[in-house]
């Protein structure tokens, strides 16, 4: 499935929900600067430092952006388009589509299109909030011209929705930096994992991947991975990954494309 005679594809994707997900979560927080100020160190803090560490590594990488926090924070999407990474639609708020009225969900995707297509007139891909997808979402997807979704865990290789030109970029809890970090004042019997902790989970399962041919997405929040010790976790996988031969690093939308070719061949 891969260029060049690579084994394994692999995604770094970031979502960058700032102070959107902290709202969603409970809405009695736009009132709380303390929990905000989590997630408002994601535009400030941590995308110049991924932003940094992907250009030190000369990696490319998606953004998965909630369309408020672009409005919010223009400054750090304008570094992101500026440093040639994806773009890429995350809601209009972190907001689950089946929460959502088919109207409300549609005006979340078109509103961020537009909002994003400020920086990038192309933009092929979404994201869900919380990774929930309605019954119309696909559908969505489709009249919009986006062309893939990182959305589904039923897989570790792209498929094409059926009935639909959508490729699904298969994502996973334990691939994402979320479940093992994050920490919230409503959960204080959850442990937050260590780096070490980590990286052993995404190795691990990053050879399971590998071996078999499969494309590796890792999902990862600047607000939590963009801390200075979980980006020397960061730095330390990528290495990990490349001592491995035929690896490919890509963009999602290099790889959703690469997979529609390899899945319209027609087979021998």
């Amino acid at each position: 499935m891969w260029p060049d005679g690579a084994r394994c594809a692999v995604a770094l994707t970031f979502d960058l929900d700032a102070e959107s997900v902290w709202i969603a979560e409970n809405p009695e927080n736009v009132n709380k600067p303390g929990v905000l100020s989590q997630g408002r160190y994601g535009p400030r803090v941590g995308v110049p430092l991924i932003l940094d560490l992907l250009r030190d590594e000369a990696l490319p990488a998606t953004f998965f952006i909630v369309g408020k926090v672009a409005e919010d924070y223009p400054e750090a999407i304008q570094l992101i388009a500026a440093r040639g990474h994806e773009l890429a639609v995350h809601g209009y708020t972190h907001t689950s589509p089946s929460a959502q009225t088919r109207e409300q969900e549609e005006t979340s995707i078109s509103r961020t299109l537009t909002i994003l297509k400020k920086y990038r007139p192309r933009i092929d891909g979404y994201r869900s909030p919380s990774w929930d997808f309605s019954q119309n979402t696909l559908d969505l997807l489709g009249r919009y011209g986006l062309s893939y979704s990182s959305n589904m865990m039923d897989d570790i290789r792209p498929y094409i929705h059926p009935g639909t030109s959508v490729v699904e970029l298969p994502i996973q809890w334990i691939l994402d930096d979320a479940p093992h970090f994050w920490f919230g004042l409503e959960a204080w019997n959850k442990k937050i994992s260590t780096p070490s902790e980590v990286r052993e989970i995404w190795e691990t399962e990053f050879e399971g991947i590998y071996e078999l041919g499969g494309c590796f997405v890792l999902t990862m929040h600047p607000q939590i991975i963009g801390r200075p010790s979980r980006l020397r976790l960061l730095r330390d996988f990528v290495a990990f990954v490349r001592s491995h031969d035929g690896v490919w690093f890509a963009t999602c939308a290099e790889i959703a494309e690469q997979a529609r070719r390899h899945l319209a061949r027609p087979m021998s």
